[in-house]
């Protein structure tokens, strides 16, 4: 259901575009998609909403000024990674992970140009990939995502800010007992988490705003979240990251991807992307251990590794089929 159509609008388009571009964080081609999760981040914090709206124009106007792709410009396809490293810049660089912070003016304008550089990255990775029918993903957002964060430690007038947000299991006490909160509020946040949203509720919401579009997407990044809770708290994960979402953010997008967006939705394909959602939430915690030193985010790279791997696998698995147009994007358009 997509009852918001303005995608050809002479003037009204662009908003119909941006729209889109919020909802391609989670692979929903639908401006109602978009609007939903837009609210949910404006529900957690107005500065990230406004964020998140400053990032997917940048990118899309940046797509618009290159003349990239009209379809895809369109699909909100360059919009997407924008808006995540505006609202990664903001999130790490506040006092206050919640709700974010207005940033300085000099740091806005690092953020925009950030975010438009993610469409250069876009067009790049797409062109790269497209011969092996595998999606960019989230790859441009972590590659400047991590360059500009490493930057903005080297510049005095940029303020870094205090970094406070933990970003490594071993940044959590490992004492504390799981509770009923480890599981409603975990799974809620991992599905913030994609947003940088530590809003349970603003999770909730965004999983409605993905159902408006597909409700097998719905189901499957709760599956990821869950199955990412579930599998560390097996594997004796601390209690604070998991209620936080941290094991889950990856699996979530990594589920969603691996059924019914980029493959077809099946028994095989269902057990396919519950490995992968498994796999996701080990490699989060690995990759978390490996930046922790250097005080990086993994950001959603455990997604984009695991999701890349199994996608190029798909092909030689005869039980898996790829997703046929229109129903999916084509392989180097998202």
């Amino acid at each position: 259901m997509d009852v918001v159509h303005l995608r050809d609008h002479p003037w009204l388009g662009i908003f119909d575009w941006m729209l889109r571009g919020i909802g391609q964080v989670v692979f929903q081609n639908n401006a109602l998609s978009g609007a939903v999760i837009l609210f949910a981040l404006f529900y957690n914090s107005w500065i990230y909403g406004s964020i998140a709206i400053l990032g997917v124009a940048a990118s899309t106007l940046a797509a618009l000024a290159l003349k990239a792709d009209r379809e895809m410009i369109k699909a909100g396809l360059f919009g997407f990674n924008g808006a995540l490293v505006a609202l990664c810049l903001v999130a790490f660089t506040s006092a206050d992970f919640r709700t974010g912070a207005v940033p300085a003016p000099l740091m806005t304008v690092y953020i925009i140009f950030g975010s438009a550089l993610s469409t250069i990255v876009m067009q790049a990775m797409a062109t790269v990939l497209a011969p092996f029918r595998v999606a960019a993903l989230t790859g441009p957002f972590v590659l400047v995502g991590w360059m500009f964060l490493f930057a903005v430690l080297k510049f005095e007038n940029l303020d870094a800010g205090p970094l406070v947000k933990p970003i490594s299991p071993e940044d959590f006490p490992d004492s504390i007992a799981y509770t009923l909160p480890t599981w409603y509020m975990g799974i809620g946040n991992a599905i913030g988490q994609i947003f940088f949203q530590d809003n349970w509720i603003t999770g909730y919401l965004i999983i409605l705003g993905i159902a408006i579009n597909s409700r097998i997407s719905a189901a499957m990044a709760l599956i990821g979240a869950g199955v990412a809770a579930l599998t560390a708290v097996i594997s004796g994960g601390p209690e604070g990251a998991i209620r936080d979402g941290l094991f889950g953010y990856n699996a979530a997008l990594t589920a969603m991807a691996l059924c019914g967006v980029f493959l077809v939705a099946n028994v095989q394909s269902v057990l396919y992307a519950i490995f992968g959602a498994i796999i996701s939430t080990w490699l989060w915690a690995s990759v978390a251990i490996f930046l922790g030193p250097i005080a990086m985010p993994v950001l959603t790279s455990a997604f984009v590794l695991v999701t890349w791997m199994m996608l190029l696998a798909q092909s030689g698995f005869k039980a898996l089929s790829a997703m046929p147009p229109p129903d999916a994007p084509p392989p180097s358009d998202s």
